[in-house]
């Protein structure tokens, strides 16, 4: 081998080294492997900074976007727990949960769809009496064998992608995935219908701030719109209608007040005094078209984007203990609005604005976001950063759903490039209200973002130093002596296997140009060994590290290192047996 080529391989291993040390992010390693190639020379300056503009960063940051886009218009969650209501068995809600995640991962980024639908697995975990770690996992996986499917659904497959394009001049499209991603996504739903059962049933998450205060029912104050489902129904049909998980404790129309009837008929403009579960509030509010007290008044203002809600604790020398928010005339002082109060111990049947408040006290505050830290401060309020609470955003329920099916379409059709496609829609997502301008750079994962835009000149290098030849070369050597099978089936299983100590994007990056020579060394296409790679990066279900899904459900789920493979040491099996065929059934070598 030449020095160049040793040079790039010992970058290689040196990032690899770093990634299984964990002394660094995944982001700050991938910066750290670009430096050195700098340094060394593998990499030139010219080249170093191509990746901040490679497709590939346009499209994964696009697909976040996108995935906070849909996840704020609360239509999958929405539709999932309509449906949650009529299933009751473990085995029932669990393939209920799986199959939604699993189905929802193919239209938008993998973990946007799981931090989607955890919210709802550990309310349906909770109601009745089980432990979310039942649930929790198997979803993790579930959202991995989705985001097979598509172009956007996991980062490797935008990755190969790109390198088919490189290799053949034309790159996958939206829906060459389908085939194998859809029968892999059935069988693994199949397993995990009955695979569930391996995991430890004594597993819980530690119990946060908000357990620890009891915070379990807010009290708000909401008006009854214009064209609202609610118009109509008495009062008991309308807590029937979301199913019992928000009671009408009280309701304000002209003479009548406090606790109403429950045979009494709701009426458009009538103030409703909702208690409930926070998330279970804010589907009332989104579905049933309510508005919260104070919304769209003077003083609660500021451009919409700037806009939001922060929870918080009344504290023991707090200015809020003893007096009310209307007496301290929060929304004309001070620019916001208290909108939902929750106390320990007491069902509230008053307008939170009227409550006299007590110290542990947890409310609501609504306002602009670059001035409630200093409201909270001047109140004598502490912030409870765990709870990420949406009450009264403005939903655009449909929007968002639109907005992603034409970008699909767009660039599944090849009408246009898929990265101008998610761009695009991403663009007007925000510009249609649909997603704010601050959510939309919260909802970027920028670590994940500068891991690619630095490791794609480092994987460059492996090509133009020809060190992914030499590679290739070796591995081409011992697969000659293996059947077809063999050969894409080593490629699955190396990748899978290197994922758990790689993040997966990483590891396509290494793997797809060598798996893509491997095949030219063997006289076979590139595309069965480009998709295998793919799924072999797309696949890890032996640790909690090697993919952001497994790492989301860690500590929610209370599962311990080991517990991971109990259930994916035989889900990876079932991908590499059953993956291997299908690759060859639907990309003929």
């Amino acid at each position: 081998m030449t020095q160049p080529q040793w040079l790039s391989l010992a970058t290689l291993a040196g990032m690899m080294a770093l990634f299984v040390w964990g002394r660094f992010r995944y982001d700050v390693t991938a910066v750290i492997a670009l430096l050195a190639a700098l340094a060394i020379g593998v990499v030139s300056p010219k080249d170093a900074f191509s990746g901040f503009s490679d497709d590939i960063v346009i499209i994964v940051g696009s697909a976040l976007v996108m995935s906070a886009a849909v996840q704020r218009s609360g239509l999958i969650d929405g539709l999932l727990m309509r449906i949650a209501s009529r299933v009751r068995s473990t085995t029932g809600q669990l393939m209920l949960l799986t199959a939604t995640v699993g189905f929802a991962s193919a239209l938008i980024k993998n973990v946007g769809a799981l931090a989607m639908l955890m919210p709802s697995a550990v309310q349906m975990a909770k109601k009745d009496g089980r432990s979310a770690s039942v649930f929790l996992m198997p979803m993790a996986f579930a959202s991995l064998l989705g985001g097979l499917m598509t172009l956007i659904g996991t980062s490797p497959n935008i990755i190969v992608s790109r390198v088919r394009e490189e290799m053949t001049g034309e790159p996958f499209r939206m829906f060459d995935y389908l085939p194998t991603g859809l029968v892999l996504l059935l069988a693994g739903l199949v397993f995990l219908a009955v695979g569930w059962r391996l995991l430890p049933r004594d597993r819980q998450a530690s119990p946060g701030i908000g357990e620890a205060i009891d915070i379990s029912a807010y009290a708000i104050e909401a008006t009854v719109g214009e064209g609202s489902p609610a118009i109509g129904q008495t009062v008991a049909d309308f807590t029937a209608r979301h199913e019992e998980e928000v009671q009408v404790t009280g309701l304000l129309r002209g003479e009548i007040h406090g606790s109403p009837d429950p045979a009494l008929h709701i009426a458009q403009a009538d103030v409703l005094i909702l208690t409930g579960d926070p998330d279970a509030l804010e589907r009332v509010i989104a579905t049933d078209r309510l508005a919260l007290a104070g919304e769209g008044k003077e003083g609660s203002g500021g451009p919409p984007d700037n806009i939001g809600v922060i929870e918080a604790v009344v504290a023991s020398d707090s200015g809020l203990i003893g007096r009310t928010a209307g007496r301290l005339l929060m929304r004309e002082r001070l620019g916001i609005n208290l909108i939902a109060v929750s106390r320990a111990g007491e069902t509230i049947t008053a307008k939170p604005g009227q409550m006299v408040l007590r110290a542990g006290d947890v409310i609501v505050l609504q306002g602009p976001l670059d001035v409630l830290p200093m409201r909270l401060r001047q109140l004598g309020a502490l912030p409870l950063a765990e709870r990420a609470m949406r009450l009264g955003s403005a939903r655009k329920r449909w929007l968002p759903i639109m907005i992603l099916a034409v970008a699909m379409l767009a660039a599944g059709s090849g009408t246009v490039p898929a990265a101008v496609a998610f761009f695009a829609a991403a663009a007007v997502a925000v510009i249609s209200g649909a997603l704010p301008v601050n959510e939309a750079y919260e909802a970027v994962e920028w670590p994940i973002l500068i891991m690619l835009a630095a490791l794609i000149p480092v994987s460059a290098s492996l090509q133009t130093t020809g060190a992914s030849d030499v590679i290739a070369e070796g591995l081409a050597a011992f697969a000659v002596q293996l059947p077809p099978w063999g050969a894409v089936a080593l490629i699955l299983v190396s990748a899978m296997a290197v994922t758990p100590f790689l993040n997966n994007a990483a590891t396509v990056l290494v793997m797809a140009p060598i798996a893509g020579v491997f095949a030219t060394e063997l006289g076979y296409r590139p595309e069965p060994f480009l998709i295998a790679t793919a799924i072999g990066a797309g696949c890890d279900f032996l640790t909690p590290i090697g993919h952001q899904c497994n790492t989301l459900v860690l500590g929610p789920g209370g599962y311990r290192f080991g517990d991971y493979a109990r259930l994916g040491a035989p889900l990876s099996v079932l991908v590499a047996v059953l993956g291997t065929p299908l690759i060859l059934w639907f990309w003929p070598l």
